[in-house]
């Protein structure tokens, strides 16, 4: 489990080899070490050293959020470590062909993703059924043209397949907006802030995935600063915007559903003057709640039967391997 605090006044400590936590009103919940596989700490919550030794102890990443839920700060054991033969296969990887067939594979399965997400809303509203199915043929013209990318380097490709991968955005956003209720419809994608709560609720799940995905990769050996497609933004974790394409589609069907459902309420956020929308405690708590039960569901890839979250796991794992193997 995931041990969230993320209201004011609420903080964490240590009761003998357990953790406490409190909240503003005094009530308390003793969790004990081996269940919880992160902490996450958000404004306006305090952590003890204490409670921080216990999980460096027992391996237990503690991550501090922003109120968009998007990591700033992270302490982990030295025990996770790296070997120097995973990153300097790491650096040379991403130099290579087979960083080209790499991303070209992790961009071709997002759009896979998002097609069949298409798909699967289309059966709630089948009305859509037609419009979806030329948006569905747009998307696989743009997958094709992914495949077909010939390249030795990143930078052989890189700028034609950001271009395609906006336009494939472009496309989806506005058929997976068709899905939601009239008064939640919006515009545009909009990150930095957003404007609407559709894209608050994206934005905060996106953040939660970020964390976990970096966390996977720590875990796992790999330096989550040296990216594929992405490598040329000063102090950001950029192999995580690689890693998480092929993942923001569980993002999105978990915000699209929650706001078809009508869960959401004027109290899940809040409008600013700048016009900027925010998720409130309630709302903050929904998508944490939601998001964590998703990815904590068993499905099948590639023959395995695991939860969500343990095939991203694994994901970063079997990279590690990949970089390992290559001669350094």
């Amino acid at each position: 489990m995931d041990l969230i605090l993320n209201t004011f006044g609420s903080c964490l400590t240590k009761d003998n080899e357990a953790f406490m936590a409190i909240n503003k009103d005094g009530a308390r919940q003793r969790v004990l070490p081996d269940d919880v596989r992160s902490i996450i700490i958000s404004r306006g919550a305090q952590i003890s050293s204490d409670a921080v030794l216990l999980a460096i102890e027992h391996e237990i990443e503690v991550l501090f959020v922003d109120k968009g839920g998007h990591p700033q700060g992270r302490i982990w054991s030295n025990k996770y470590g790296s070997i120097s033969t995973i990153r300097k296969g790491q650096l040379l990887f991403v130099r290579s062909k087979e960083a080209v067939k790499w991303i070209i594979d992790i961009i071709e399965n997002k759009i896979e993703n998002q097609q069949a997400l298409l798909w699967t809303f289309t059966a709630t509203y089948p009305e859509t059924s037609k419009i979806v199915e030329r948006t569905v043929g747009r998307l696989e013209k743009y997958r094709l043209k992914v495949k077909e990318l010939q390249g030795e380097q990143i930078s052989d490709i890189a700028a034609q397949l950001r271009g395609w991968e906006g336009l494939v955005s472009k496309h989806y956003f506005e058929q997976m907006n068709n899905f939601l209720p009239e008064r939640y419809r919006f515009s545009e994608r909009s990150q930095h802030p957003a404007m609407d709560v559709v894209n608050a609720m994206l934005n905060y799940g996106y953040g939660m995935l970020y964390g976990k995905i970096e966390g996977s990769l720590i875990r796992a050996g790999v330096d989550p600063y040296i990216g594929v497609l992405h490598r040329d933004e000063y102090n950001r974790p950029v192999l995580i915007y690689d890693v998480i394409e092929r993942y923001r589609v569980w993002v999105d069907y978990v915000v699209f559903t929650l706001v078809g459902k009508h869960i959401v309420g004027e109290e899940y956020y809040s409008i600013k003057p700048d016009g900027s929308c925010w998720l409130e405690g309630l709302g903050r708590r929904i998508v944490i709640q939601s998001m964590n039960d998703y990815l904590g569901e068993v499905i099948s890839l590639k023959g395995m039967e695991r939860s969500r979250m343990t095939h991203i796991d694994l994901f970063c794992q079997n990279l590690a391997q990949q970089f390992k193997g290559i001669n350094v």
